[in-house]
């Protein structure tokens, strides 16, 4: 297994130099992949939301979607790097928008405006532009889930303020989420959870451990590392 990630972390420490270059040429292929992907396609649903606009500009997804495979993300903080594999094959419509958002710049010099460390709920919330859960893409989507989710330690799952509001919103579980299967899960942090530790470390404005950070949590950057069939 670590051989296999070597070539990913070394990919991930180059990125930065060469990835602004490549992304809107990036995000047109991924777009033109999608829309080919024939039988192992997925129709997705992206509903505009005109009442919650856009925080950033970024159009609305294809509506066709890649429904195999895995895609890797990269994500830069100011408090280190982490790299999460997204499944699509258990969230095809979840993955594309995310891929979508990542291409569009979206997630950049953005900010993770809330975390916790209850013995309930441990995660890093993220995605939301202006504040927590404010500041979405201008549109939304359903939910994918069966009913049976889990959240351990490491999964990456999509936010929301109830059923079918799926947008930019995610959160990392950076301990265990003891919560109803009502989220999308993308996938799993595969590089870099020291990273969410030391976020967690540096503490909780709220004594109820449910708040913003102590100190700031910015992403200075996402990007795509890598798919696979």
């Amino acid at each position: 297994m670590l051989r296999s990630l070597r070539p990913l972390a070394a990919a991930a420490l180059l990125l930065p130099a060469t990835f602004a270059t490549n992304a809107a040429a990036e995000s047109a292929q991924a777009d033109a992949d999608d829309e080919a992907a024939g039988s192992a396609a997925a129709q997705c649903e992206f509903t505009p939301t005109p009442e919650n606009p856009a925080a950033k500009p970024v159009s609305v997804p294809s509506a066709s979607a890649r429904a195999k495979g895995t895609v890797d993300i990269g994500f830069w903080t100011n408090y280190g790097w982490f790299v999460v594999r997204m499944d699509r094959s258990n969230a095809p419509c979840g993955v594309h928008n995310f891929v979508h958002l990542t291409r569009s710049w979206f997630y950049n010099d953005t900010q993770c405006f809330r975390l916790t460390n209850s013995p309930r709920l441990g995660v890093l919330q993220c995605g939301d532009i202006y504040r927590q859960e404010e500041g979405g893409p201008g549109y939304k989507f359903p939910d994918e889930v069966t009913g049976k989710e889990t959240y351990p330690r490491g999964t990456v799952a999509m936010g929301n303020q109830g059923p079918g509001t799926n947008g930019s919103e995610f959160f990392i579980v950076h301990s265990h989420a003891n919560i109803a299967p009502n989220y999308t899960v993308l996938g799993q942090v595969i590089i870099g959870m020291d990273t969410l530790d030391r976020i967690v470390a540096a503490g909780i404005q709220d004594p109820d451990l449910d708040g913003p950070p102590k100190y700031p949590v910015r992403i200075h950057f996402v990007a795509t590392l890598g798919q696979h069939p």
